[in-house]
């Protein structure tokens, strides 16, 4: 009978294993693209895009967001008129996304007024995953990405 414990004692540790080095399809796995702030036309004021993407299979959700340029909160539009969002969801296996028009970057009281070239650093903190710093490029006034956001 030890022959036979023996097999499936062994395959139950090797699927053990293998569960532990495999990635975790169960955690938020979150990335950012698209990033790009116009040049700000206000000395105190912008706004700022891009687009995260959560590629595990849990919900992350976004808390704040800081940087050292000035104060950065998120906005949402809701009917047509902005309001500062507390906490947005970035869904399993989906994306949030920043665009002109809808939710946003805001930043203001700005230490400095960011020219285009520059790049704008912030720190995006999430419920799960923790702070991902991205580099937001300056763009021009009349910047519009070919993908819409």
């Amino acid at each position: 009978m030890s022959r036979r414990v023996a097999p499936v004692a062994l395959l139950a540790g090797a699927l053990l294993l293998a569960g532990c080095g495999s990635g975790d399809d169960s955690a938020a796995d979150l990335s950012v693209s698209g990033a790009y702030m116009p040049q700000p036309v206000s000395d105190s004021m912008a706004a700022g895009f891009l687009t995260v993407t959560n590629s595990g299979g849990t919900e992350d959700e976004l808390t704040s967001v800081t940087s050292d340029i000035g104060e950065v909160t998120a906005h949402e539009t809701v009917d047509s008129a902005m309001r500062e969002a507390k906490d947005l969801k970035v869904p399993a296996h989906g994306t949030l996304v920043f665009r002109s028009g809808a939710n946003h970057l805001m930043f203001e009281k700005l230490k400095r007024k960011p020219r285009q070239g520059e790049k704008v650093t912030v720190q995006l903190h999430f419920a799960e995953s923790g702070t991902v710093t991205v580099e937001i490029p300056v763009k021009s006034a009349t910047y519009s990405p070919k993908t819409g956001h």
